[in-house]
């Protein structure tokens, strides 16, 4: 098929050279002109692991190219996905590129004769793409949604470090849409994605099965930490060991014929930490709460998930304390900045409010990652914070370590820190290293 995609985001230019991999024709449109010269010549704009190399072998067989002509592409195209932006602003998420991208698509149906898919691929709350995005497209086209033109609904599932291999490798693809035309041709699309379950549905239903999935994931991760620092606040209790006889249960670690057990990868998400960050999950959940709370149903659960992550930070700086009685002048290396490893996004990082914390105490910061320096950089603008090119940089000369993010690198650590004069406190905000393995070690739920 010929597809356009409105926004090159981690969504859409996954989506594009994911697309092309299995044989689409491609065009990737963003209002940014820099942008588009960058990835004509075949370089990437974001950092994901397995783009680079997709992005070049796609643009340089032609399968994939970008523009700023939103309205060529689609007169070009048979289906176009909507994959730009929906921030949140607090209190409900930002449909501005959204409506502005589907009217200006709902200009350039007018004058194509050919039946055209439009699908939203951003993250929406339930209800948008029948109630925004359909009536936009409607008038500013002059035609009628189902006989003319379809609108569809087709949630993404990625991962950002592993967004290629989670695109080419599904769990399960949703296809939402207004009728069954408008799904059947958004069927064709992933028609070359075998043995992949598939959901068909209407465009409301899938926007939620989206929201109910990182909500989930979300509330797996605060379930955790309230068990943390309850564990904590006990004594002689480690909530490893707890979650680890958790994660033995049938439900969640299956035995297989041959005698070994499989655990899924939401078992991940079942572990503490100083909580969780990124573009998707505190967005998500909060943009459910303001619907709900606009429809009169308070959605308590869901509040108590971003109320447990808001302050699960501060107990970085309770087991700081534990060994300093002021944090003034104390010197503390703070490893990992993305809110994930294989990432150098920023956005919602719990690192950010553990660095601001840790300065507004008078503390002397030095941070690394090994890829997130001048991300951070450019969301902290503090000069108080010293950014290290190297492992063995940033824990020079330290009085306490913290770590923040799950990097791999970071393995290193008790081999280097052990041979420090003095030895340093160590802070596992992951509880990702083995306590056993340290001179000074606190991690949260210890």
């Amino acid at each position: 098929m010929n597809v356009s995609i409105a926004g090159t985001g981690y969504v859409g230019l996954v989506t594009g050279v994911c697309l092309a991999e299995k044989g689409h024709s491609v065009v990737c449109v963003d209002v940014d002109q820099a942008k588009v010269d960058a990835l004509n010549a075949g370089t990437p704009t974001i950092f994901e692991v397995g783009l680079p190399e997709l992005l070049e072998r796609h643009v340089g067989e032609g399968r994939l190219s970008a523009s700023t002509d939103l309205a060529a592409a689609v007169r070009e195209s048979d289906i176009t996905l909507i994959a730009v932006g929906t921030p949140f602003d607090g209190a409900k998420i930002d449909l501005t590129y959204v409506r502005a991208v589907a009217a200006e698509i709902g200009q350039a149906l007018a004058a194509k004769d050919e039946y055209h898919v439009v699908v939203v691929k951003s993250t929406v709350i339930p209800g948008t793409t029948d109630s925004v995005v359909l009536p936009i497209l409607e008038q500013a086209s002059g035609k009628k949604a189902g006989p003319d033109f379809g609108v569809g609904m087709n949630p993404e599932f990625l991962t950002e470090g592993t967004a290629i291999e989670d695109f080419m490798d599904p769990d399960r693809i949703v296809l939402g849409g207004s009728d069954d035309r408008a799904v059947e041709t958004l069927a064709e699309l992933y028609a070359a994605f075998e043995n992949v379950p598939v959901v068909k549905t209407n465009n409301g239903t899938a926007e939620m099965i989206k929201y109910a999935s990182n909500a989930l994931l979300a509330t797996l991760i605060s379930f955790s930490n309230e068990f943390a620092n309850l564990s904590s606040a006990l004594g002689d209790i480690d909530i490893v060991d707890v979650l680890e006889g958790v994660h033995c249960s049938r439900y969640l670690t299956t035995l297989l014929p041959d005698g070994t057990t499989h655990r899924p990868p939401i078992v991940s998400f079942l572990g503490a930490g100083c909580g969780f960050g990124g573009s998707c999950l505190p967005k998500d959940v909060s943009a459910l709460i303001a619907q709900g709370g606009g429809l009169g149903l308070p959605m308590q659960l869901l509040q108590a998930v971003i109320d447990i992550n808001r302050g699960q930070h501060q107990q970085i700086l309770t087991l700081l304390g534990k060994h300093f009685s002021s944090l003034a002048d104390v010197r503390v290396a703070v490893l990992g900045l993305a809110f994930k490893p294989d990432t150098d996004d920023m956005r919602e990082s719990r690192s950010v409010p553990i660095i601001r914390e840790l300065l507004a105490a008078g503390a002397c910061v030095r941070a690394y990652d090994p890829i997130a320096n001048e991300a951070a950089d450019n969301v902290l603008q503090d000069e108080r914070v010293t950014y290290c090119e190297t492992l063995d940089d940033v824990l020079d000369g330290v009085d306490a370590v913290v770590l923040a993010t799950r990097w791999e690198e970071f393995e290193r650590v008790p081999e280097l820190i052990k041979e420090m004069e003095p030895v340093p406190v160590f802070v596992d905000g992951r509880r990702m290293l083995d306590k056993a393995r340290f001179e000074q070690y606190e991690g949260i739920g210890l």
